[in-house]
């Protein structure tokens, strides 16, 4: 983990309301793992005070110039315009200051090349499956499911492809892809692959009807949650989800921040499932 004083390289618009911004980032390429995330700050401005959370979507290298000069090491968010916050880094240009505190959190265990691996993925929740997918496919065959309200949420499908993945879409509208809910397509595929592992990341009414299919037919299953963070380091509580076993009596709380974002969905308590709904990588 560490505090970096940066600058953004790019800021462009993918989708209505979505923005992919690529910031300098040296020695991430080295310390970051699929499944972990930043917290974000601009520097030059006050408001909002507290950082945002945003999964990282990628790592990568520039590449030099003529002259001589080094590649530049940078990482992508991916954000959704949604609060005051958001609302801010979306007027960011090429060479304004920000701050990252990162890289943080628990990441997804790859597990075993040999089974089939399904991402689950609904609007941003896709950002945390991307460097997933990337290791995933150097050992094993990886579908990914993708779900969104209109075509305006599903977003760097292109990218996926490029890395090998089979990518199948549905949205609630029919305007791209299948109508109607992913988890629809997630039963058929577990159907026709009963011996897979499923990754998923997503609003919460959607990992939970993931993890209630995963459950009823024995599959393995890892969540990403999406939560409202003000520390991003387990100091202020502000993130917990309940664990396996809680009770009023005895409670059992896990840090979103610390213990996760990823999680073995045995690891949580899904009778009376809780976490702040996020829709930009980060909170508003």
């Amino acid at each position: 983990m560490k505090n970096l004083k940066t600058i953004v390289l790019s800021n462009q618009e993918i989708s209505p309301g979505y923005f992919r911004m690529k910031i300098l980032a040296p020695g991430y390429s080295q310390l970051s793992k699929p499944g972990q995330f930043v917290m974000f700050r601009v520097q030059c401005s006050l408001p909002p005070l507290l950082r945002r959370p945003f999964g990282i979507f990628r790592v990568g290298f520039m590449p030099g110039d003529c002259e001589g000069m080094p590649a530049k090491e940078f990482i992508e968010l991916i954000y959704k315009v949604v609060g005051s916050g958001t609302e801010i880094m979306q007027g960011l240009h090429h060479g304004d200051p920000v701050e990252l505190l990162g890289p943080l959190g628990e990441g997804f265990d790859l597990g075993n090349p040999a089974e089939e691996k399904i991402l689950v993925g609904g609007g941003i929740g896709l950002v945390p499956l991307y460097p997933l997918a990337e290791r995933l496919v150097e050992n094993s065959r990886v579908r990914l499911l993708m779900g969104g309200r209109t075509r305006d949420d599903i977003i760097v499908v292109t990218e996926f492809e490029r890395l090998g993945v089979g990518t199948y879409v549905s949205t609630e509208d029919g305007s791209l892809g299948e109508e109607g809910l992913i988890t629809r397509v997630l039963e058929r595929k577990l159907d026709k692959y009963p011996k897979s592992t499923v990754y998923a990341c997503g609003p919460m009414p959607m990992v939970e009807a993931v993890q209630k299919i995963c459950y009823e037919r024995g599959i393995p299953l890892q969540v990403s949650l999406e939560a409202l963070m003000a520390c991003g380091v387990g100091a202020c509580l502000g993130c917990v989800v309940k664990g396996v076993g809680h009770t009023e009596v005895e409670p059992r709380y896990l840090c979103t921040c610390t213990s996760g974002p990823v999680f073995n969905a045995e690891e949580l308590d899904w009778s009376n499932a809780k976490v702040e709904k996020m829709e930009t990588g980060g909170c508003k």
